[in-house]
């Protein structure tokens, strides 16, 4: 298992381990997927979960934007729920404090937008 750090955010750019992202991302306790697209920018569905929701993970913490405008669906809500995956959605610079908080944890993962 992979530890992850985020060093810092900003409108924009995320840098974890040191690497810079400037596009949404993926963290999983195997590595980071760039370049994370949803089907709908502001709306996060269960399908735009499907690689975290493969992993199984025991925590998600979902980073909604620098100023919360990204919406979880009521559908991801429930899948969460009923698969037992404890789950926090912050705006984006909340959201990695919170990662950075539980990083020793294991089956840890984080979506995070990095806009709006």
């Amino acid at each position: 298992m992979v530890v992850h750090h985020i060093d810092q955010y900003q409108f924009g750019e995320v840098i974890i381990d040191g690497v810079s992202y400037t596009r949404d991302l993926i963290i999983l306790p195997s590595g980071i997927i760039p370049n994370w697209w949803r089907d709908e920018g502001h709306l996060l569905k269960l399908d735009d979960l499907k690689q975290v929701l493969e992993v199984n993970p025991k925590f998600l913490v979902i980073g909604i934007g620098e100023s919360g405008r990204m919406k979880v669906s009521r559908k991801v809500k429930q899948a969460l729920q009923a698969a037992g995956i404890g789950w926090t959605a912050l705006p984006t610079g909340e959201a990695c404090q919170e990662f950075n908080l539980r990083a020793a944890e294991q089956g840890l993962t984080a979506v995070l937008h990095l806009t709006c």
